[in-house]
């Protein structure tokens, strides 16, 4: 049996397999909300310029929001045989309201309209994504206010190597998540450009006004390349390439959890919600919801890259390769969705152990630095030398099991005459983060005006 929606031009049905590759309701069908708020926008511009009747638009309308409301309440039973979003919908308004529906057709295409069903589908997901970054960058400057004087090991090549508080190191992923919802935001702007009405590829000989469609979707403008409108694919990489860049760095953060929640750290307990136990040794306490946290940025990444291997060689315009633009695009934004709420979770319930930081910050001779600092400042060494001079001291406070704060003034004049009791008061880890008041340092002042500020930009 011939396909009705397809015409005349085709006699026989579709090949099983063929059906098989070609259907794509199985996953856009959860575009149906765009895909009939688009069509009821276009619907009113037909009306409006005089191309079909108001009777036809408002029953097209009406039987539209019937078909949204039956769809939403898991009442409507889609058909694999009619392929895809757009052919489901037609048809089924047509068995609503009849010969009206025929209409709705007019001065559009398939190309035009997934173009646009997508783009409003992924602003969308950007307007979700943004507000979660935004609810996890406020947990974490909650937990960073709380935790502006506790003090840690900074890391850097994961060896001890200079103390640093713990709220300076959760606003860290604070300013990362503000790149991040500022990426989403440019890819939102630059995509809000309306497709609709560009047709198959060349535009229309109907009399349509581009503007209108576009102002009742919320887009600033309609596009202005027929061609590009319909081939573009841009819209869904950016945002994914955000998304990327996002689960990255909730990996990092997710990554340095499974860390400090190891028995050899003992920096943060995740609570129970977000931890799991051992089959088989009792005793296990598993971060599984940060290492799966940590696993995502793999499927996201992977959509992104398998997009680009889509688009890379398709010449102008519509192909049919871009169908697989969806199942990876809906998989990473679910995905990364899945992320952040976990990661918002993790964080407002982890506990962190003050004790076992504190005594990890002053391992490794982590105020070195501080020494040398202070050398040059109130012996007027060069810091070169004021770096050989301390790099002896560290060997010797080695050599004698001991840290830097536990050296006597004689051991550091052994090293070099002119180190006098005062420079006792740069040896602890906690007068070295206090010192570190440089705009962006790790100083609990420091971190308490960050916090204000945070504030007041996510309001």
């Amino acid at each position: 049996m011939s396909n009705r929606m397809w015409g005349g031009r085709f006699a026989a049905g579709p090949d099983a397999i063929m059906e098989e590759i070609n259907a794509s309701i199985g996953f856009d069908q959860r575009l149906f909300r765009q895909d009939i708020t688009g069509s009821i926008a276009h619907a009113n511009m037909l009306a409006a310029t005089g191309i079909i009747a108001d009777a036809d638009r408002d029953a097209i309308v009406a039987g539209l929001a019937e078909l949204h409301g039956e769809i939403e309440g898991q009442k409507f039973t889609f058909s694999r045989a009619l392929e895809d979003i757009h052919m489901n919908v037609e048809s089924a308004l047509r068995e609503r309201i009849g010969d009206p529906a025929g209409r709705l057709h007019t001065a559009r295409s398939r190309n035009d309209q997934i173009a646009t069903d997508f783009k409003l589908y992924v602003r969308d997901v950007i307007d979700t994504l943004g507000e979660q970054v935004l609810a996890l960058q406020a947990a974490l400057v909650d937990r960073a206010d709380e935790e502006a004087g506790t003090v840690m090991p900074g890391f850097t090549h994961l060896q001890s190597a200079q103390p640093v508080t713990l709220g300076h190191h959760l606003l860290a992923y604070v300013e990362m998540l503000g790149r991040d919802a500022s990426r989403l935001r440019d890819a939102r702007a630059r995509m809000n450009e309306s497709p609709l009405g560009t047709a198959a590829l060349a535009g229309t000989s109907f009399p349509i006004d581009r503007h209108m469609t576009a102002e009742e979707l919320g887009f600033d403008r309609p596009a202005a390349n027929s061609l590009d409108a319909v081939a573009d694919r841009d819209f869904v990489l950016e945002t994914l390439s955000a998304a990327t860049i996002c689960a990255i760095h909730l990996s990092r953060f997710a990554e340095e959890l499974v860390i400090w929640s190891s028995a050899q750290f003992r920096f943060v307990q995740l609570s129970d919600k977000f931890s799991t136990g051992s089959s088989i040794m009792p005793q296990k306490r598993n971060p599984d919801a940060a290492e799966l946290v940590r696993a995502k940025v793999g499927r996201i990444f992977g959509a992104f890259t398998s997009l680009t291997l889509v688009m890379k060689g398709l010449p102008m315009t519509y192909s049919k390769d871009m169908q697989e633009d969806k199942e990876v695009a809906f998989d990473a934004f679910d995905s990364l969705s899945l992320a952040l709420a976990a990661m918002t979770g993790m964080v407002k319930d982890m506990s962190f152990n003050r004790d076992a930081m504190l005594a990890a910050a002053g391992s490794g001779f982590s105020t070195a630095t501080d020494l040398a600092d202070w050398l040059v400042r109130e012996l007027n060494m060069p810091f070169r030398d004021a770096h050989h001079v301390t790099g002896a001291i560290v060997a010797l406070a080695e050599k004698k099991g001991c840290g830097l704060d536990g050296l006597t003034i004689e051991d550091l004049k052994q090293v070099d005459e002119r180190i006098n009791s005062k420079v006792f008061s740069v040896l602890s880890v906690e007068k070295s983060v206090a010192s570190r008041t440089s705009y962006g340092g790790t100083s609990p002042e420091n971190v308490r005006q960050q916090v204000a500020r945070w504030r007041d930009l996510l309001g």
